[in-house]
């Protein structure tokens, strides 16, 4: 599986690509799209422009891209979502579903701790790829870390549906601890009445 991240910026725009065999997880490519000090609508447009070609380039299944959580204030947040508008038509324009994951997911999936420094998201990064050096800039592991919190997610998905098939008791005398409980009360029948009827659940139980 190839799963493309990407965290992006109006200034800087973050990528990674990672392949798994359900492993291990392989580096592709990163790096960081930095659009310059020309106009918002020009910098937007090397944005789609960069993250097309890079798409066309690495052909992966599945585009993550960060979601937009908070900004510094009400026009930051205006830019971030522009640029996050962009790519996530680069991506459909390449034929590739997008996912979306918020920060604290990442966090979490990558390192543990959904307030964890970006510093740490870094080093983790590299350890999970197996690098010789955290990837730079921050951007850039940024974005591998969202890729690799959508191949775990995509990993633990086939685990819970596999546990939910499973067939359960479906109350309290069918399951082994009721069984055993029911059949130690009909050898020692004491504090029942002969002939009450055994409960058939957790709720028609009364104590003795």
């Amino acid at each position: 599986m190839r799963v493309f991240g990407i965290d992006p910026g109006s200034i800087r725009t973050g990528y990674g690509c990672v392949d798994t065999d359900g492993r291990r997880h392989r580096l592709v490519v990163c790096g960081a799209i930095r659009t310059g000090d020309g106009a918002f609508p020009d910098r937007l447009a090397v944005i789609y422009r960069q993250l097309s070609t890079i798409l066309l380039d690495c052909r992966p299944e599945c585009v993550a891209i960060e979601s937009l959580f908070h900004a510094v204030n009400v026009r930051s947040a205006l830019k971030l979502g522009h640029a996050r508008g962009v790519a996530m038509l680069a991506a459909i324009e390449a034929g590739v579903p997008v996912v979306e994951y918020s920060p604290a997911e990442v966090k979490r999936a990558v390192v543990g701790y959904g307030r964890a420094e970006k510093s740490q998201v870094q080093q983790m990064v590299k350890l999970l790829l197996g690098l010789d050096q955290a990837p730079e800039p921050y951007d850039a592991a940024d974005a591998l870390a969202v890729a690799i919190c959508h191949l775990h997610a995509a990993t633990a998905q086939p685990r819970v549906r596999a546990s939910r098939s499973q067939p359960r008791p479906a109350n309290f005398v069918e399951s082994g601890v009721g069984k055993a409980v029911l059949d130690r009360r009909e050898a020692n029948p004491v504090g029942r009445r002969a002939g009450s009827p055994l409960p058939r659940t957790w709720r028609q139980y009364k104590p003795a």
